[in-house]
C-alpha cells in the first residue's frame, strides 16, 4: 500500500487546443482536485490548459502551486492568483521541484514540453527514482496514438508490460 495522495502534479499544454473539450476537461480536473482538497502543482501559467486547470482548482478553494522557470516568468505568463509561485532557474529544475512536491502525476493534452515532462517522470519511475503513479487523461482520444505506440514497445520487447 502506497502513501496517501495529497498533491498532484499536472503536466499540460500552455495552449488550449482547437477543441473546447480540452479546456473544459482541464477545468474539471482542477475543480475535482480542489473539491477533494488535493493540492495542485503545475507549471504556473495563466494561459491554455495550464490556466484552466489552475482556475478550476482555485474556484473550489484548492491550493495551487506553480513552478515556473525564470525566463517564462519574465515573459509575464504567470498566473496571478496562485497560492504559491516558485521561480526556478530552468526546465530541469522545474521538473525536479515538481517531482519533489507531489505524490502523483496526471498528464493532460499538450505539446512537446508536456510529452517531455511525462516521459521523464515515467522514466524516473521505471528506474526507481520515485514510485509515484502517473496517469494520462485521455481527453477526446488525444493519447490513443501514444497508447498504441506503448503497446508496440511492449509487443516488440522494448518495454515490460
Amino acid at each position: 500500500m502506497g502513501c496517501p495522495i495529497r498533491s498532484v502534479g499536472v503536466f499540460c499544454g500552455s495552449a488550449s487546443g482547437v477543441e473546447d473539450v480540452f479546456t473544459a476537461k482541464a477545468g474539471l480536473l482542477g475543480a475535482h482536485l480542489g473539491h477533494r482538497q488535493l493540492s495542485l502543482v503545475y507549471g504556473g501559467g495563466r494561459v491554455g490548459l495550464m490556466g484552466a486547470v489552475a482556475d478550476g482548482c482555485l474556484s473550489h478553494a484548492g491550493q495551487v502551486t506553480g513552478v515556473m522557470p525564470k525566463a517564462l516568468f519574465e515573459k509575464e505568463i504567470a498566473h496571478p492568483h496562485l497560492t504559491e509561485l516558485i521561480i526556478v532557474a530552468d526546465m530541469h529544475e522545474r521538473k525536479a521541484k515538481m517531482a519533489a512536491l507531489v505524490d502523483a502525476f496526471v498528464v493532460l493534452p499538450g505539446g512537446t514540453g508536456t510529452m517531455e515532462e511525462f516521459f521523464e517522470q515515467w522514466t524516473w519511475g521505471q528506474i526507481g527514482y520515485h514510485r509515484k503513479p502517473i496517469a494520462l487523461l485521455n481527453v477526446a482520444g488525444f493519447f490513443d496514438p501514444l497508447i498504441t505506440m506503448i503497446d508496440q514497445m511492449v509487443a516488440r520487447g522494448f518495454l515490460s508490460a
